[in-house]
C-alpha cells in the first residue's frame, strides 16, 4: 500500500498510560529517535508521586510529552497534536488537554467495563459519541502484541508488558523516526535475558509493521532537521547536564569531587549519574541522611576537594545548619536545589519555584550565599561550572536552583569543546602569610575577591582553627569582640556582593518596548515562547532573564528603570517580585501559579498582551 507523506514543522506527542505502562521508556526512546535525526526538542515527563499507584486509576496515571520541530523551540508544547492513551484513565486524565481535531491513538483492549468503571465512565467513550471533535484511532495494542509474540517462550504477562514497543514502533513509522538507536537500547537492557530481547525487538517491528500496512493510517509524516550551530550534539536532561557539568568542574578545577546526598525526588539521578565517573575523580556517598550529606560534603571541602551536595527542598531546610556552618567558615560548597511542590512532602514528582526565598534568606544569622539559576535542561551543565566557578574563587557556599522541570526535561546540547571551559585552578595555601614569615592568618583576605586563603589539613605551618564560632579577623581565632563581630558579618555579605557576575542581557529587538518581562530558572522557554509570539503579531515586549539570583547582576536597576512596567511570572507566589520590589523600588507585576506544572506559553502571552496594550 503506498501511503501519502506529509510535511510537518513541528509535533507535540504525549504517551499516557498507566504507572506500569512503560510511558517514561516509550517517551524517552522517541525523543532519543528524534534527537538522531537532527530535530529540536524539549520534553515534560508527568508522573504519579506513588512508586505504583492502583492500576487503572486516575492517579495512576504516568505521561510523557515530546515536542520536536524543525525550528528553535523553547518548549514542550502547550497541547498535544497527538495523545497514545493506554487505557481509559490516561484517556480521562489528559482529554482536557487536547484540543478538537487532535489525533487520539487508544488502546482498546483496556476499555472494559471494570476499568471504565474505575475512572467514573458510565459509558464507553469510544461508543457514545463523546469523542466526535477528535480523530480517533482504535487500535487492540495488548491483543496485537500478544498475537505478535506468540511463538516466543515468554509468559503472558511478559508479552503484555511489550505493548508499549508496539506503540513506540507504530509511531516511530507515522513520524519517520530512525529506530536503530531503540533496538540497541533494548538489547543492551535485556542483555540478561535474551528472550526478552527478541521478544521486545519484535513488538516494535510489528508495530512499525502495522502502521506500514493498515489501511487505518493512511498518512505518515516528515520533520526535517532544525537548522543548529553546527557541532556534536546529544539529548540530555537536566539532572544529567547538572552531574556532567560537576565532573567538568573538577577536571577543570584539578580537584578531587566529593558528593554527599541522600536520595530525594527529583534530585536523585544527579547522584546516580555522577556515581558512574569515578575514573574523573569523582567519589559518591548516600548518605543516612540529609544532615549527613551535607556534613561529609563540607568535610570534604575543607579537606581540599569540591564538595557538593544534592537534594530538593525538604532537604534544603534540614541542611541550613550546615550552610550557615559553611558560611562561617568561608569554604566553597555547592548545594543543588531540585526545586519541587511543597510545603512539606506536598507533590514530590511536580515542579515549583516556591525555595528562592529560603535560599536567599533560609538560615539563622546573617548568612549570605551565592544563588544561581539554570534556564533549561543543556543550561544546567554551565550554571554548574558558574556555580563551581563562584564557590572556588570566592570560598563560599553556592545554592544552585533548579527545579522538576528543568531536571527531568530534555532538549539537545551541544557538547562544548575542551579548551572553551572556564580555568577553574585554586591556589592552596602552601605556607606562612603573616608578616613575620612564621605565622598563619586563615582570615587575610584576598583584597579583590574578599577570600580567605584555603589551607589543606596536614600542610606543615598552616595549623588553625575551624568551627561555627565567630572567627577575629586575620588570626581566625575565637571572638567575642562586638566590633569584630560586626566586621566579619559585613565583610563576609560584601564578599558575596562583591561576586563578578555578568551583566542581565535584554531582549527587545527593535527597541520600542515599553513593558519588560522578567523571569528565573525554568520560566525562560514559556516566556520566550510568548515573547516570541506576541512579537510576530506586531507587539513590542522585552525580556530579560536571571541567572545569578545573590549577588543580582550590577545593571538590573537600571534596566528596570528603562520599562514602564515589569512583569515577573513565576510558579510561586511571587518571591522574585517581592525581592525586586524592595530591592530596586519597582512596582512589579507578579503573574504567578503554583500548580506543579509549567506555565503554559498561550497563557503567558495572554497575561502579557493584556499588559502590553495596557501600557
Amino acid at each position: 500500500m503506498t501511503k501519502q507523506v506529509r510535511q510537518l514543522d513541528r509535533v507535540v506527542i504525549r504517551f499516557a498510560g498507566d504507572s506500569g505502562d512503560g510511558m517514561q521508556l516509550t517517551g524517552d526512546r522517541f525523543t532519543s529517535e528524534t534527537a538522531q535525526l537532527g530535530n529540536d526538542i524539549s520534553t515534560l515527563p508527568n508522573f504519579p508521586a506513588e512508586i505504583r499507584a492502583p492500576a487503572g486509576t486516575l492517579p495512576g496515571v504516568s505521561s510523557f510529552q515530546v515536542h520536536f520541530a524543525d525550528f528553535d523551540i523553547l518548549t514542550p508544547g502547550d497541547a498535544p497534536n497527538v495523545l497514545v492513551a493506554m487505557n481509559p484513565a490516561a484517556l480521562k486524565a489528559n482529554l482536557a488537554d487536547l484540543p478538537k481535531g487532535a489525533s487520539i491513538i487508544v488502546n482498546t483492549d483496556e476499555f472494559t467495563s471494570r476499568n471504565l468503571a474505575k475512572v467514573g465512565y458510565s459509558s464507553n467513550p469510544l461508543d457514545d459519541g463523546s469523542l466526535d471533535g477528535w480523530s480517533v484511532a482504535p487500535v487492540g495494542l495488548t491483543s496485537m502484541t500478544v498475537k505478535a509474540l506468540d511463538s516466543f517462550e515468554i509468559s503472558k504477562k511478559d508479552a503484555e508488558r511489550a505493548k508499549n514497543m508496539f506503540a513506540l514502533g507504530l509511531l516511530s513509522w507515522m513520524y519517520s523516526r530512525p529506530y536503530e538507536s531503540t533496538l540497541s537500547f533494548l538489547e543492551r537492557k535485556f542483555a540478561s535475558r535474551p528472550e526478552l530481547v527478541a521478544a521486545n525487538i519484535a513488538a516494535f517491528k510489528a508495530g512499525w509493521n502495522f502502521g506500514e500496512t493498515t489501511e487505518n493510517f493512511a498518512v505518515r509524516y516528515e520533520v526535517k532537521p532544525a537548522r543548529m550551530v553546527a557541532g556534536n550534539y546529544r539529548n540530555i536532561t537536566g539532572n544529567a547536564a547538572l552531574a556532567l557539568g560537576i565532573v567538568a568542574a573538577g577536571v577543570r578545577s584539578e580537584l578531587p569531587v566529593f558528593l554527599g546526598a541522600y536520595p530525594i525526588t527529583p534530585a536523585s539521578d544527579i547522584l546516580h549519574e555522577l556515581s558512574k565517573h569515578k575514573k574523573f575523580g569523582v567519589t559518591t556517598v548516600q548518605a543516612e541522611d540529609e544532615i549527613a550529606a551535607i556534613g561529609v560534603a563540607l568535610g570534604a571541602s575543607y579537606g581540599g576537594a569540591l564538595g557538593v551536595t544534592t537534594t530538593s527542598g525538604p532537604g534544603v531546610a534540614l541542611k541550613g545548619e550546615t550552610i550557615s556552618l559553611a558560611v562561617a567558615l568561608e569554604l566553597p560548597l555547592l548545594i543543588i536545589d531540585v526545586q519541587r511542590a511543597g510545603p512539606s512532602t506536598g507533590l514530590p514528582t511536580k515542579t515549583e519555584q516556591a525555595d528562592l526565598n529560603m535560599a536567599l534568606f533560609g538560615r539563622h544569622g546573617e548568612a549570605p550565599v551565592a544563588v544561581l539559576a539554570p534556564r533549561s535542561p543543556a543550561d544546567c551543565f554551565t550554571t554548574a561550572l558558574e556555580a563551581a566557578r563562584i564557590a572556588l574563587t570566592y570560598r563560599t557556599p553556592v545554592i544552585l536552583l533548579s527545579d522538576g522541570y528543568v531536571a527531568n526535561g530534555s532538549e539537545p546540547w551541544r557538547l562544548p569543546e575542551i579548551a572553551d571551559l572556564p580555568d577553574l585552578r585554586v591556589q592552596f595555601a602552601t605556607e606562612p602569610n603573616g608578616e613575620d614569615g612564621k605565622t598563619f592568618l586563615p582570615y587575610l583576605r584576598d583584597p579583590q575577591t574578599l577570600a580567605r586563603p584555603w589551607a589543606v589539613p596536614g600542610t606543615p605551618g598552616l595549623e588553625h582553627r575551624i568551627g561555627g564560632l565567630e572567627k577575629a579577623d586575620r588570626t581566625g581565632d575565637i571572638s567575642y569582640d562586638p566590633a569584630n563581630h560586626d566586621f566579619m558579618v559585613r565583610t563576609r555579605a560584601a564578599r558575596i556582593e562583591g561576586i563578578d557576575v555578568p551583566d542581565v542581557e535584554i531582549e527587545d529587538p527593535d527597541g520600542a518596548a515599553r513593558v519588560l518581562v522578567l523571569g528565573w530558572g525554568s520560566t525562560y522557554g514559556p516566556i520566550g515562547a510568548a515573547a516570541r509570539a506576541l512579537r510576530q503579531r506586531g507587539l513590542s515586549i522585552a525580556q530579560a532573564h536571571l541567572r545569578h539570583l545573590s549577588p543580582m547582576p550590577k545593571n538590573l536597576g537600571d534596566v528596570l528603570k528603562n520599562y514602564d512596567k515589569v512583569v515577573i511570572p513565576e510558579m510561586n507566589l511571587g518571591q522574585l517580585a517581592g525581592v525586586i520590589r524592595s530591592r530596586y523600588l519597582v512596582d512589579a507585576i507578579a503573574y504567578n501559579q503554583v500548580r506543579g506544572l509549567p506555565f503554559t506559553a498561550a497563557e503567558l502571552e495572554g497575561v502579557l498582551e493584556e499588559v502590553v496594550k495596557n501600557a
